[in-house]
Protein backbone atom coordinates (compact mmCIF):
# COMPACT_ATOMS: atom_id res chain seq x y z
CA UNK A 1 0.00 0.00 0.00
CA UNK A 2 1.62 2.92 -1.09
CA UNK A 3 1.76 5.77 1.59
CA UNK A 4 3.34 8.83 2.05
CA UNK A 5 6.10 9.97 4.57
CA UNK A 6 3.28 12.18 6.30
CA UNK A 7 1.23 9.05 6.66
CA UNK A 8 3.47 6.67 7.65
CA UNK A 9 4.89 8.95 10.50
CA UNK A 10 0.73 9.24 11.56
CA UNK A 11 0.41 5.04 11.23
CA UNK A 12 3.76 4.70 13.22
CA UNK A 13 2.74 7.19 15.78
CA UNK A 14 -0.58 5.90 16.33
CA UNK A 15 1.12 1.94 16.43
CA UNK A 16 3.32 3.50 19.35
CA UNK A 17 0.29 4.49 21.07
CA UNK A 18 -1.28 0.66 20.20
CA UNK A 19 2.22 -0.49 21.34
CA UNK A 20 1.55 1.20 24.80
CA UNK A 21 -1.85 0.07 25.53
CA UNK A 22 -0.77 -3.43 24.82
CA UNK A 23 2.34 -3.69 27.25
CA UNK A 24 0.29 -1.78 29.92
CA UNK A 25 -2.60 -4.30 29.24
CA UNK A 26 -0.34 -7.33 29.45
CA UNK A 27 1.06 -5.74 33.10
CA UNK A 28 -1.89 -6.12 35.29
CA UNK A 29 -1.82 -8.18 38.60
CA UNK A 30 -3.51 -11.35 37.39
CA UNK A 31 -3.48 -11.36 33.89
CA UNK A 32 -1.99 -13.48 31.43
CA UNK A 33 2.00 -13.00 32.28
CA UNK A 34 1.01 -14.31 36.04
CA UNK A 35 -0.62 -17.66 34.76
CA UNK A 36 1.66 -20.55 36.84
CA UNK A 37 -0.12 -24.17 36.83
CA UNK A 38 -3.23 -25.93 35.20
CA UNK A 39 -4.89 -28.56 36.73
CA UNK A 40 -7.87 -30.31 35.80
CA UNK A 41 -10.31 -31.13 38.14
CA UNK A 42 -10.47 -35.06 39.06
CA UNK A 43 -14.09 -36.81 39.72
CA UNK A 44 -13.24 -37.68 44.00
CA UNK A 45 -11.91 -34.91 45.77
CA UNK A 46 -8.36 -34.49 45.97
CA UNK A 47 -5.06 -32.43 46.59
CA UNK A 48 -3.75 -30.41 43.37
CA UNK A 49 0.33 -29.78 43.47
CA UNK A 50 0.83 -26.12 44.39
CA UNK A 51 -3.22 -25.30 45.63
CA UNK A 52 -4.27 -25.35 49.05
CA UNK A 53 -7.56 -27.08 49.41
CA UNK A 54 -9.46 -30.45 47.77
CA UNK A 55 -10.87 -29.94 44.36
CA UNK A 56 -12.94 -32.32 42.03
CA UNK A 57 -16.20 -31.79 40.16
CA UNK A 58 -19.43 -34.06 40.11
CA UNK A 59 -21.51 -33.63 37.51
CA UNK A 60 -21.82 -30.13 36.15
CA UNK A 61 -20.68 -28.78 39.25
CA UNK A 62 -17.14 -27.94 40.76
CA UNK A 63 -16.37 -28.51 44.18
CA UNK A 64 -13.95 -26.80 46.63
CA UNK A 65 -13.66 -28.29 50.29
CA UNK A 66 -11.33 -26.01 51.98
CA UNK A 67 -10.22 -25.39 55.82
CA UNK A 68 -9.33 -22.01 57.71
CA UNK A 69 -5.93 -23.41 57.95
CA UNK A 70 -5.86 -23.62 54.03
CA UNK A 71 -6.14 -19.32 54.42
CA UNK A 72 -8.17 -19.10 50.89
CA UNK A 73 -10.50 -16.14 50.11
CA UNK A 74 -13.30 -16.18 48.27
CA UNK A 75 -12.40 -13.50 45.05
CA UNK A 76 -15.72 -11.96 44.47
CA UNK A 77 -16.95 -11.81 48.37
CA UNK A 78 -13.48 -11.33 49.87
CA UNK A 79 -15.09 -14.00 53.26
CA UNK A 80 -12.71 -16.87 53.50
CA UNK A 81 -13.61 -20.15 51.20
CA UNK A 82 -13.96 -22.63 54.77
CA UNK A 83 -16.41 -25.60 54.40
CA UNK A 84 -17.61 -26.95 51.02
CA UNK A 85 -18.36 -24.41 48.03
CA UNK A 86 -19.17 -25.24 44.71
CA UNK A 87 -19.91 -23.39 40.99
CA UNK A 88 -21.36 -24.28 37.58
CA UNK A 89 -19.98 -22.73 34.45
CA UNK A 90 -20.69 -23.58 30.77
CA UNK A 91 -17.82 -24.18 28.43
CA UNK A 92 -15.90 -21.95 27.93
CA UNK A 93 -16.71 -19.92 31.03
CA UNK A 94 -13.78 -18.76 33.42
CA UNK A 95 -14.48 -16.71 37.00
CA UNK A 96 -11.75 -15.87 39.39
CA UNK A 97 -12.82 -18.25 42.09
CA UNK A 98 -10.18 -18.05 45.47
CA UNK A 99 -7.21 -16.67 46.37
CA UNK A 100 -4.27 -16.53 48.85
CA UNK A 101 -1.61 -14.70 49.17
CA UNK A 102 -0.32 -12.88 45.85
CA UNK A 103 -2.02 -16.05 43.67
CA UNK A 104 -5.40 -16.04 42.55
CA UNK A 105 -7.26 -19.43 41.62
CA UNK A 106 -8.94 -19.22 38.01
CA UNK A 107 -11.96 -21.96 37.75
CA UNK A 108 -12.93 -22.74 34.20
CA UNK A 109 -14.36 -24.87 31.81
CA UNK A 110 -12.49 -26.28 28.34
CA UNK A 111 -13.66 -28.88 26.11
CA UNK A 112 -16.92 -29.20 28.63
CA UNK A 113 -14.39 -30.37 31.49
CA UNK A 114 -13.24 -28.29 34.65
CA UNK A 115 -9.61 -26.91 35.31
CA UNK A 116 -7.83 -24.21 37.21
CA UNK A 117 -5.30 -22.45 36.60
CA UNK A 118 -3.67 -20.38 39.08
CA UNK A 119 -2.29 -16.66 37.96
CA UNK A 120 0.55 -15.42 40.82
CA UNK A 121 1.09 -11.77 40.45
CA UNK A 122 4.71 -12.85 41.81
CA UNK A 123 5.45 -14.40 38.41
CA UNK A 124 8.71 -13.45 37.18
CA UNK A 125 7.31 -13.96 33.78
CA UNK A 126 5.30 -10.26 34.83
CA UNK A 127 7.92 -8.84 37.63
CA UNK A 128 10.57 -9.20 35.13
CA UNK A 129 8.25 -7.75 31.78
CA UNK A 130 8.64 -4.20 30.67
CA UNK A 131 7.69 -4.98 26.93
CA UNK A 132 6.79 -7.08 24.03
CA UNK A 133 9.57 -7.75 21.55
CA UNK A 134 8.49 -6.27 18.38
CA UNK A 135 9.62 -5.62 14.96
CA UNK A 136 10.78 -2.15 14.07
CA UNK A 137 7.31 -0.33 11.90
CA UNK A 138 6.99 -1.63 8.65
CA UNK A 139 4.54 0.30 6.33
CA UNK A 140 5.30 -2.30 3.42
CA UNK A 141 3.29 -4.68 5.55
CA UNK A 142 0.11 -2.49 5.91
CA UNK A 143 -2.04 -3.72 2.72
CA UNK A 144 -5.46 -3.07 1.13
CA UNK A 145 -7.89 -6.01 1.32
CA UNK A 146 -11.34 -7.20 0.78
CA UNK A 147 -13.76 -8.56 2.98
CA UNK A 148 -16.72 -11.31 1.87
CA UNK A 149 -18.99 -12.18 4.15
CA UNK A 150 -20.58 -15.23 4.07
CA UNK A 151 -24.48 -16.16 4.61
CA UNK A 152 -24.41 -17.88 7.58
CA UNK A 153 -21.04 -18.17 10.14
CA UNK A 154 -19.20 -20.97 9.85
CA UNK A 155 -18.50 -22.91 13.30
CA UNK A 156 -15.06 -25.01 12.37
CA UNK A 157 -13.32 -27.23 14.31
CA UNK A 158 -9.25 -26.07 15.61
CA UNK A 159 -6.53 -27.10 17.25
CA UNK A 160 -5.34 -25.07 20.28
CA UNK A 161 -2.34 -24.83 22.70
CA UNK A 162 -3.16 -27.60 24.98
CA UNK A 163 -3.50 -30.59 22.65
CA UNK A 164 -6.13 -32.07 25.07
CA UNK A 165 -8.17 -29.07 24.32
CA UNK A 166 -10.31 -29.04 21.30
CA UNK A 167 -11.57 -25.44 19.83
CA UNK A 168 -14.29 -23.70 17.70
CA UNK A 169 -13.88 -20.90 15.20
CA UNK A 170 -16.74 -19.47 14.74
CA UNK A 171 -15.84 -17.97 10.81
CA UNK A 172 -17.63 -15.15 9.56
CA UNK A 173 -16.51 -14.91 5.66
CA UNK A 174 -12.90 -14.08 3.97
CA UNK A 175 -10.51 -11.34 3.39
CA UNK A 176 -8.46 -11.30 0.24
CA UNK A 177 -5.06 -9.24 -0.02
CA UNK A 178 -1.99 -9.34 -1.90
CA UNK A 179 1.31 -9.09 -0.34
CA UNK A 180 4.96 -9.18 -1.82
CA UNK A 181 3.50 -10.34 -5.11
CA UNK A 182 0.98 -13.11 -3.79
CA UNK A 183 -2.55 -13.31 -3.42
CA UNK A 184 -3.88 -14.98 -0.56
CA UNK A 185 -7.67 -15.43 1.29
CA UNK A 186 -7.97 -16.10 5.37
CA UNK A 187 -10.97 -16.99 6.92
CA UNK A 188 -12.13 -14.39 9.44
CA UNK A 189 -14.21 -14.29 12.93
CA UNK A 190 -16.09 -11.34 14.57
CA UNK A 191 -13.84 -9.49 17.19
CA UNK A 192 -15.67 -6.78 19.42
CA UNK A 193 -17.84 -3.49 17.51
CA UNK A 194 -17.55 -5.68 14.35
CA UNK A 195 -14.37 -5.41 13.84
CA UNK A 196 -12.44 -8.96 12.14
CA UNK A 197 -9.98 -10.76 13.47
CA UNK A 198 -7.88 -13.02 11.60
CA UNK A 199 -5.59 -15.85 13.44
CA UNK A 200 -2.56 -16.91 11.27
CA UNK A 201 0.78 -19.14 10.65
CA UNK A 202 3.29 -17.24 8.77
CA UNK A 203 7.10 -18.62 7.85
CA UNK A 204 8.59 -16.39 10.73
CA UNK A 205 6.61 -19.06 13.55
CA UNK A 206 9.06 -20.82 15.79
CA UNK A 207 11.91 -18.70 14.42
CA UNK A 208 11.91 -15.20 15.25
CA UNK A 209 7.74 -15.20 16.07
CA UNK A 210 5.90 -17.58 18.48
CA UNK A 211 3.45 -20.54 17.06
CA UNK A 212 0.67 -18.71 15.87
CA UNK A 213 -0.26 -14.62 15.88
CA UNK A 214 -3.69 -12.43 15.52
CA UNK A 215 -4.33 -9.50 13.24
CA UNK A 216 -7.61 -7.18 14.29
CA UNK A 217 -8.98 -5.12 11.70
CA UNK A 218 -11.24 -2.55 12.12
CA UNK A 219 -14.69 -2.69 10.98
CA UNK A 220 -14.97 -3.60 7.17
CA UNK A 221 -16.33 -0.35 5.15
CA UNK A 222 -19.79 -0.68 3.54
CA UNK A 223 -17.91 -1.91 -0.35
CA UNK A 224 -16.57 -4.36 1.91
CA UNK A 225 -12.30 -2.95 2.06
CA UNK A 226 -10.31 -3.38 4.72
CA UNK A 227 -6.63 -2.65 5.73
CA UNK A 228 -4.75 -5.47 7.43
CA UNK A 229 -1.68 -3.82 9.13
CA UNK A 230 0.38 -6.65 10.16
CA UNK A 231 2.29 -4.20 12.26
CA UNK A 232 -0.21 -4.90 15.06
CA UNK A 233 0.05 -8.86 14.96
CA UNK A 234 0.08 -9.65 18.36
CA UNK A 235 0.62 -12.86 20.53
CA UNK A 236 -1.78 -14.92 22.30
CA UNK A 237 -1.47 -15.46 25.91
CA UNK A 238 0.41 -19.32 24.48
CA UNK A 239 2.97 -17.28 23.61
CA UNK A 240 4.05 -16.35 27.03
CA UNK A 241 3.36 -19.13 28.55
CA UNK A 242 2.23 -23.08 28.74
CA UNK A 243 -0.92 -22.88 30.67
CA UNK A 244 -3.17 -21.51 27.73
CA UNK A 245 -5.38 -22.64 25.91
CA UNK A 246 -5.61 -20.41 22.70
CA UNK A 247 -7.30 -21.09 19.57
CA UNK A 248 -4.85 -21.83 16.67
CA UNK A 249 -5.30 -20.89 13.19
CA UNK A 250 -7.57 -22.82 10.96
CA UNK A 251 -6.28 -24.80 7.86
CA UNK A 252 -5.72 -23.17 5.28
CA UNK A 253 -4.71 -19.86 7.29
CA UNK A 254 -1.40 -19.45 6.70
CA UNK A 255 1.51 -17.41 4.63
CA UNK A 256 4.59 -19.19 3.28
CA UNK A 257 6.31 -16.01 3.99
CA UNK A 258 7.83 -14.31 6.79
CA UNK A 259 5.59 -11.69 8.25
CA UNK A 260 8.13 -9.48 10.75
CA UNK A 261 6.23 -7.38 12.02
CA UNK A 262 4.29 -7.51 14.75
CA UNK A 263 5.27 -9.22 18.01
CA UNK A 264 8.06 -11.46 18.39
CA UNK A 265 8.46 -14.52 20.07
CA UNK A 266 8.34 -13.33 23.97
CA UNK A 267 10.53 -16.68 25.10
CA UNK A 268 12.93 -16.75 22.17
Amino acid sequence: MSTTTAEIDRLTQRWERFRTGRNTSLAGDHGWLTLTSFHWLPSAPAALDGVPGLWSFEGTTAVLTATAEDRLTLVESGEPAVGTITAELTDEQSIMWVSWGTVVVELGMRANRYMIRTRDSASPVLTEFSAVPVFSYDPALVVKGTFERWDTPRPTTIATANPLVPGVAELVGEVSFELKGKQYRLAAEEGGLGSLVLTFHDASNEISTSHWRKVELTRPRPEGSVVIDFNRAINYPSAFTDYGTCPAPVTGNTLNIAIEAGERDPRA
